[in-house]
């Protein structure tokens, strides 16, 4: 077995490398690229319930266009009922053909039922997992958070229920305590779980006065968040850990391992420096590796977790106390003229 081998949510991968859903994996070539470049694993772009009931709207529309014309043509064209999410299906199909490497679906719906529906549907394209990717924005004052969370958590349990493939969920750091919702989803069934996922934001473009949609692309650090939140989680769920957002270099994926993370995904480094970073990547950790001496990745794995550190304050208020305490350090890096 590789000193690099993860093993994630019960899947064997010969590195912790994953490629995160995105337009990126949507091509074949473009997968064979990654694949031959060292990726372990890609999460295949999200079937977004909204697009099928889009294009669902939009065939109706189209199909309609030309009815009774005259009293002879009742309707131009017969019946027809969307295909649904048969075409996304279909290219999961083709994906997990091509590639030699796990291939896990991405699914992002609205409403329970589909949400059990799609799973289903994408267990029998073959992939090797499902990652329910869960991106709620409220939009009004009087929903309560517990029935936010008790919808995600029943959405896994019946999932995990429903399918035989193990089933990961990408979720957002903005639950009142997302440590609690983890541990209920966890309890639910879930085997692993991404930190965390990018919401969307929308921007405001001054000269047309409209609103925009950039690219919310991560910038280096922004792994910090999962940092901590996967030291907190190690050895406190069953399922595995997977951190996201900001990682660009061998030693980020180094410091999420430290903390307790099984494996991480990675999207924007490789939007802006193309798969060949991959092999970087692998060679920094290895180059650390060799370094420190150790002979895996579970030598270290967690090594500088909450549970393992023995500063029990590392995690906690006092952190970030001892942060505004010592400000003058910053003041010295960046001296006001």
């Amino acid at each position: 077995m590789s000193k690099l081998a993860v093993n994630y949510m019960g899947i064997p991968l010969k590195n912790p490398i994953i490629i995160g859903s995105s337009n990126l994996v949507n091509s074949t070539d473009m997968l064979r690229k990654l694949q031959e470049a060292g990726a372990a694993a890609i999460v295949y772009k999200s079937l977004f319930e909204e697009q099928i009931q889009l294009e669902s709207i939009q065939l109706q529309d189209e199909m309609e266009l030309y009815n009774e014309r005259n009293a002879e043509m009742i309707s131009l064209f017969p019946g027809m009922e969307h295909a649904g999410p048969e075409e996304h299906l279909t290219k999961l199909r083709e994906a997990k053909a091509l590639l030699d490497i796990p291939l896990i679906a991405s699914l992002n719906c609205v409403f329970t039922e589909t949400w059990v529906e799609y799973a289903e549907l994408i267990e029998e394209t073959g992939v090797d997992g499902i990652e329910l990717n869960f991106f709620s924005v409220p939009r009004d004052f009087g929903t309560e958070a517990k029935s936010i969370e008790d919808e995600h958590v029943s959405v896994v349990e019946q999932v995990c229920r429903k399918v035989k493939i193990p089933v990961s969920v990408k979720l957002s750091p903005f639950y009142t305590n997302c440590l609690q919702v983890i541990s209920r989803m966890d309890k639910a069934g879930a085997k692993g779980f991404v930190l965390f996922n990018r919401m969307f934001e929308p921007d405001i473009n001054l000269d047309t006065l409209q609103h925009s949609t950039p690219f919310n692309l991560s910038n280096e650090g922004d792994y910090r968040l999962a940092l901590r939140y996967a030291g907190i989680l190690y050895k406190n769920t069953r399922a595995s850990i997977c951190s996201s957002s900001g990682i660009y270099t061998g030693n980020d994926v180094v410091k999420l391992i430290l903390a307790g993370s099984e494996a991480v995904q990675i999207v924007s480094a490789f939007y802006k420096h193309k798969p060949d970073l991959i092999g970087s990547i692998l060679a920094e950790i290895e180059k650390f590796m060799e370094k420190h001496e150790f002979e895996d990745l579970n030598a270290f794995r967690g090594k500088l977790s909450k549970a393992m550190v023995k500063d029990p304050y590392i995690y906690k208020r006092a952190q970030y106390i001892d942060l505004l305490l010592h400000s003058e350090q910053i003041i010295k890096k960046y001296p006001v003229v």
